[in-house]
């Protein structure tokens, strides 16, 4: 195949000034409306969309591709500046990205974002572009075993390998599950734990958990926190540029993340959430190992590696689209309308009928990771300058704003109690040494799960044998329980270590 020609005429499609000015464009309004809780590129996409029915189909997916990308980039700097992620890819960011904010290094963390955002979509969006024929196939490979075998791979490797207490990690867990089943059950009609309150019936909504829990959560608990200063200020560092200490520990998480992200975008299976946790699990594992872990105070892996695999994952969920005509996610759900509007249908010949109109798009993503890059890298200092506010003024305006990003999703009163009920629950979470992360997981990948096994175990009329049988989801249980075993290798090295320690303080006594 001539892929590179095509390409290149892509690139003399996309690179004229009008079109340059719509990709800058997208990337813009797609990174302003990503820092807003409840809203995020599909929603970006979708506003925006009747809007583009004035310009020619070619200029309208290159302003798409900005907004996409400019979305799933956005959600990360409330993540890392307000612990408020814009939207669920940037959850797995905000726990290490928002740490290093609050120890004065906002800026690099920002820049850790925006360069992993870029490496990821450069590499996947390569890869898109040369195999994307040979990754179709591998979508075509994933049926409900597979599915369900990657939501319980999510499942424990958040639960039991990333929390430090395994038992508070599962239990955790199990809250977001029980929440993830609130509302009424799409497949048998029941209503469940909604404890007769009609406005459950709908369920509890994503947006609602993680801002109560990470924003609400945190507010609450460094108010009601015994002891802590009245309102320390919050210092960022000026500069974006990452020193040789911070590139050092950045490269291989990067990589590592673009790795995790790219088979993730090309499956319908939720989207960026899996690799930016398993992202992070992975970065927490690897530096437990080597010694030299900071996680709980900072981790510059800890965002570099989940803004990686988020952006990865962005790029190659243009292939399910465009090669099946499947949407992998909520944004390319939208743009999915979008070349059905313009008389389009994605499949296997769209490569052969609208050859110009998709090779101009890949070669948009390129420019769009590009422009993300050069906007976002140079105003670190800037959006970091925000946490030199007084930390009152600066929580009272993040309980606003996340209230007023809750009620602007389906303009409920209701969702704005439950984000507070959901904050209180963050609260004691917090209090208890009770680990965020598997409740949000929980809540994001349990109706995945739920679906995928019951339509396993409806396909083979109840036998379990049928979770085992393939070979890809034989393949994710052996990663599963390997990981598993030297995590618990480790457990047992760290007790007898710790062993002899505590009997010589005894012997002394």
């Amino acid at each position: 195949m001539d892929t590179l020609p095509l390409l290149m005429s892509g690139f003399a499609d996309a690179l004229t000034p009008e079109n340059l000015l719509w990709c800058l464009l997208g990337v813009v309004l797609g990174t302003a409306v990503g820092v807003l809780p409840g809203l995020g590129s599909s929603m970006a996409v979708a506003l925006l969309l009747p809007l583009t029915f004035l310009l020619e189909p070619t200029s309208a997916f290159i302003m798409f591709a900005g907004i996409y990308y400019g979305g799933q980039f956005g959600g990360a700097t409330t993540s890392i500046l307000l612990n408020t992620p814009g939207q669920s890819s940037s959850i797995a960011t905000a726990f290490e990205g928002h740490l290093m904010a609050r120890g004065g290094r906002a800026s690099q963390a920002l820049a850790a974002a925006v360069v992993g955002s870029f490496v990821g979509g450069i590499v996947a969006t390569t890869v898109v572009a040369f195999f994307a024929q040979r990754m179709v196939v591998l979508a075509l490979g994933f049926g409900p075993a597979e599915y369900f075998a990657l939501a319980v791979l999510a499942f424990v490797c958040t639960a039991a390998v990333v929390t430090s207490s395994p038992l508070r990690g599962v239990a955790a867990l199990g809250i977001g599950l029980a929440i993830s089943v609130v509302g009424i059950d799409d497949q048998s009609g029941a209503i469940r734990l909604t404890l007769g309150v009609p406005q459950l019936l709908d369920g509890v909504s994503i947006v609602v958990v993680t801002v109560g829990l990470l924003a609400v959560g945190e507010v609450l608990h460094t108010g009601f926190r015994p002891g802590s200063p009245s309102s320390p200020r919050l210092v960022a560092s000026g500069t974006p540029w990452l020193g040789r200490k911070d590139l050092r520990r950045s490269w291989l998480p990067w990589l590592r993340g673009t790795a995790l992200g790219l088979p993730f975008g090309v499956i319908p299976a939720g989207g960026a959430e899996i690799p930016t946790f398993l992202s992070y699990g992975a970065e927490k594992a690897l530096a437990r190992r080597r010694g030299d872990s900071t996680f709980g105070r900072g981790a510059i892996e800890g965002v570099a590696g989940p803004e990686a695999a988020n952006n990865a994952t962005t790029a190659t969920a243009m292939v399910p689209l465009l090669g099946l005509g499947l949407p992998t996610s909520a944004t390319a759900a939208v743009m999915l309308a979008a070349f059905q509007q313009y008389g389009m249908q994605p499949g296997p010949l769209l490569f052969e009928q609208e050859g110009d109109l998709v090779w101009a798009l890949l070669a948009s993503m390129f420019i769009g990771t590009v422009l993300l890059l050069v906007i976002n890298l140079p105003f670190a200092p800037l959006w970091a300058r925000l946490l030199r506010l007084p930390q009152r003024h600066l929580f009272a305006g993040l309980m606003v704003f996340a209230t007023v990003g809750v009620y602007s999703v389906n303009g409920s009163v209701f969702d704005v109690v439950l984000l507070y009920a959901v904050g209180a629950l963050g609260l004691l979470m917090r209090r208890y040494d009770v680990p965020v992360a598997p409740v949000l997981i929980g809540v994001i990948l349990g109706p995945l799960a739920e679906s995928e096994l019951r339509r396993a175990m409806a396909a083979s009329q109840g036998d379990v044998a049928t979770l085992f049988d393939g070979g890809i989801a034989l393949g994710i249980y052996g990663v599963l329980l390997v990981v598993v075993a030297v995590f618990a290798v480790k457990r047992i090295r760290d007790r007898r270590t710790a062993t002899p320690a505590d009997e010589r303080e005894v012997d002394t006594v």
